[in-house]
């Protein structure tokens, strides 16, 4: 794997994916875009990797966007549909995904944080959709129509104007705000409390949460029953209720 982008596997089943441009402001040239799409494959390939962060190097951004000069250099008009690796989009992943916003999160930072399952901030982080400032487009951001209400979403993506961590939090963009210094450590502590749930239960909720913001109502109840019942027919699924029983910890097998 290039040093654009590391991949720490830590012991605990939590990896770590560090955009390591900082002289760039993390922006996604082609040899990031390159080592992202190598990190996410290790770790969907991965069986004792559960959960990931992803986060920048440096204090100042997580990830600045695009590469604007490879755009000019280029001529560059609508970007190629797999360009950009993005989880649970152009790359297929079945784990859920934390975002560490270290910094600004801007355009295509924006873009790679909205697509994790959670997003934690720093404090001193900030985020903007800013295309319109540079005469580009943000298809991608459609989605989180599902995150925030339409008129926020509206007024981000017509201004280009950065908001706070804070606004984040308050808008229901990010989960947890942390202080620059715990921002990794914040992050971490969110996806042990995940790990502390049993793998295939973890797995039929981010489903469950998915499909119910792809579909209406009854076909989300009906599609949600069938994505939980190899939850429900798994060794754990006895193993849960039995160690509650007997006032231990579960031991999670997978299966």
């Amino acid at each position: 794997m290039s040093d654009a982008v590391l991949f720490d596997a830590r012991d605990d089943g939590i990896a770590v994916i560090t955009l390591n441009r900082p002289e760039t402001r993390n922006c996604l040239a082609r040899d990031v875009r390159e080592g992202l799409y190598a990190a996410w494959d290790r770790f969907e390939r991965d069986a004792d990797l559960r959960v990931a962060v992803l986060t920048g190097a440096g204090e100042k951004a997580f990830c600045a966007g695009g590469d604007l000069k490879e755009m000019v250099d280029t001529g560059m008009g609508v970007p190629p549909r797999d360009m950009f690796p993005l989880p649970y989009d152009t790359v297929e992943l079945s784990k859920p995904t934390i975002a560490a916003v270290n910094g600004a999160a801007f355009a295509g930072g924006w873009m790679i944080a909205q697509a994790c399952d959670l997003c934690v901030a720093s404090t001193s982080a900030t985020f903007a959709v800013t295309e319109v400032k540079v005469g580009r487009s943000s298809p991608w951001a459609s989605p989180l129509i599902h995150m925030i209400p339409q008129r926020i979403m509206m007024e981000i993506l017509l201004t280009g104007r950065p908001i706070t961590a804070q606004r984040a939090y308050e808008i229901g963009l990010v989960n947890r705000l942390a202080d620059p210094a715990g921002l990794l450590e914040a992050a971490l502590e969110l996806a042990r409390e995940i790990l502390a749930g049993a793998p295939l239960s973890v797995r039929a909720a981010r489903e469950t949460v998915m499909l119910s913001t792809e579909m209406g109502r009854s076909a989300a109840l009906k599609a949600a029953r069938h994505a939980s019942e190899h939850c429900y027919n798994s060794e754990d699924a006895q193993e849960g209720p039995r160690a509650f029983a007997e006032k231990r910890p579960p031991r999670w097998q997978g299966r």
